[in-house]
């Protein structure tokens, strides 16, 4: 067994975008090591045949505005498998610490004397990019790359400041964006942002049923209709993202 995933440890492990190439060879083998696993919703089904019969795994199945567990019951769960002397993996859609609350988790497990440590994964921002043969970044053009999440309590604005997004001449990557879409182009656009800006939606991404679909800012409420409640969905919004040149992919809907 690894010195570094001992009885008693926690791994927080990026499970990444849900293909399970995607994987790291560290991800795989504490996976492998592990005694139980605690998983979230976004974790793919194909990432779960990964995991060996022998490890337990638990579903904490969290959903954007549908948790089954609050993040104190999971902490907690964590916990108490640890101090039973238990090999802990927390396996996270994406990179754990890209909008996956690890610092939450962190906190409550080193309070408590636990150790915990992190395995970075593929972000899906990363993922959809590379499958576009788009890049994220471009010289002249994109000279940055700002990530954040589009998740706002129901009824709530988005508490973001849309005037220094716009002007920030960075490629734009809105995690959970799917159902504010529309108010992140209204904002956008009434902040200076030119309307006909190239948007990439990326619906499922690395999964089968990926979907990537190009349009402008102006038509991203359009463009995310026909994208079911549960898909998680990504925007990325910027010159850099433009269709032109653009590799093969799952599949491709130019709204021009």
């Amino acid at each position: 067994m690894a010195q570094d995933f001992r009885p008693g440890d926690v791994w927080l492990v990026g499970a990444g975008p849900g293909d399970p190439e995607l994987l790291t060879c560290k991800a795989v083998r504490l996976i492998d090591s592990a005694d139980v696993i605690f998983y979230d919703a976004l974790v793919a089904r194909a990432l779960l045949d990964v995991i060996p019969p022998h490890v337990v795994r638990v579903s904490v199945g969290k959903r954007s505005g549908r948790h089954s567990r609050d993040q104190a019951s999971i902490n907690d769960l964590m916990l108490f498998a640890a101090r039973q002397g238990k090999r802990v993996v927390r396996l996270k859609g994406g990179d754990p610490s890209i909008f996956g609350r690890s610092a939450e988790e962190i906190a409550h497990l080193s309070r408590a004397g636990i150790p915990v440590r992190i395995c970075p994964g593929v972000t899906a921002a990363s993922a959809a990019s590379a499958n576009a043969g788009v890049s994220l970044t471009l010289r002249g053009l994109a000279r940055g790359l700002t990530l954040l999440t589009a998740h706002a309590r129901a009824g709530e604005a988005l508490a973001l400041d849309w005037k220094a997004l716009a002007d920030s001449g960075a490629t734009l990557g809105v995690y959970m964006g799917r159902a504010a879409a529309g108010e992140v182009s209204r904002s956008l656009i009434a902040a200076g942002m030119a309307p006909d800006t190239p948007v990439l939606v990326a619906v499922n991404t690395s999964l089968p049923d990926e979907r990537l679909l190009h349009g402008r800012l102006s038509a991203l409420s359009f463009l995310v209709r026909t994208i079911g409640q549960d898909d998680p969905t990504l925007l990325l919004i910027g010159e850099a993202v433009a269709a032109a040149g653009a590799g093969p992919v799952a599949a491709r809907l130019a709204i021009a």
